[in-house]
């Protein structure tokens, strides 16, 4: 995007600020940021473009959707944001950007990005320097989004089939679909659960058609005692190494703890901290420490 960087932070009314390319959210991940923000504040400005109109000035939303709803969920009434220069083709473009950069996407969200730069003239070349994808993966996601393959470009961003194999297969016959399966085994790109798991992909495919519909994940399918006793394996797998990480955590956050109650007991410390007008702590970290002050007292 063309534009000069900001200087500085500025309070925008929010009133006054337009989501040029609104996204849905999803709760969950929503809440979470919300609660994140009333408790530690927000670690990064949203970032808009100033548009002069009659009883301005009026700002166009580039990047930061998720933190400026959050703002609104929490009531305020101005948000941080650092205010850049650019025409509103090179803010669409930018919210563009920021969505395909984004580490969780739905298949869908990535195909609505990369179908907009298109339809406004970017190259594939283009797209994948904004976006910072490589020029191979725009160019694969190009041919399933002109193919209509929305139920293999799922399966891509989920990680099941890899791209070159779901552009081999949407160019294929359907006779000559299993003849790409049985290449991508033989150069070992598909083996073990992720071959089955594409058999089963391309058997929906063929029989619900290359575009994904409402009801797709709906019906539940039988599971088989084995794949339910594997399933709950890994969970628990997952949630030992999960519990394993936090004990680690607790462990340091602990050795920090400590390490502080000991500071905030040496005078000469706390007098350089006044000094340096740094006498204050975060309220979380002082509720840790002023119980064992209380004891050792």
């Amino acid at each position: 995007m063309s534009a000069l960087p900001a200087q500085r932070v500025e309070m925008i009314p929010i009133d006054r600020i337009t989501v040029v390319n609104p996204r849905v959210r999803n709760k969950r991940n929503f809440k979470e940021i919300v609660d994140n923000i009333a408790k530690i504040g927000l670690k990064k400005p949203i970032t808009v473009t100033r548009r002069a109109e009659a009883g301005g000035p009026f700002y166009d939303l580039v990047c930061g959707q998720g933190r400026l709803e959050a703002y609104i969920e929490l009531g305020q009434s101005e948000v941080p944001a650092l205010v850049v220069s650019a025409d509103p083709e090179d803010s669409l473009i930018a919210s563009l950007v920021e969505n395909c950069a984004r580490r969780q996407h739905r298949a869908i969200d990535l195909l609505q990005d990369i179908r907009g730069m298109e339809e406004r003239g970017y190259s594939q070349a283009e797209i994948a320097r904004k976006t910072g994808l490589t020029y191979e993966y725009v160019h694969g996601v190009s041919r399933l989004i002109e193919t209509g393959e929305q139920r293999l470009l799922r399966s891509v961003e989920s990680g099941i089939i890899p791209l070159s194999v779901a552009v081999d297969i949407a160019e294929s016959e359907d006779h000559e679909v299993q003849a790409a399966l049985s290449s991508a085994y033989e150069r070992g790109l598909l083996k073990g659960r992720k071959l089955l798991m594409a058999r089963k992909i391309i058997e929906n495919r063929r029989r619900r058609g290359k575009g994904l519909s409402t009801t797709d994940g709906q019906k539940r399918e039988r599971v088989s005692a084995d794949a339910l006793v594997k399933a709950y394996q890994e969970d628990t797998d997952r949630k030992r190494s999960l519990i394993q990480r936090a004990q680690g955590t607790r462990d340091r956050l602990l050795f920090i703890v400590e390490a502080l109650r000991r500071l905030a007991q040496d005078e000469n410390f706390v007098t350089i901290l006044e000094d340096e007008d740094l006498a204050t702590l975060p309220q979380n970290l002082m509720a840790r420490i002023r119980p064992e002050e209380g004891a050792g007292a």
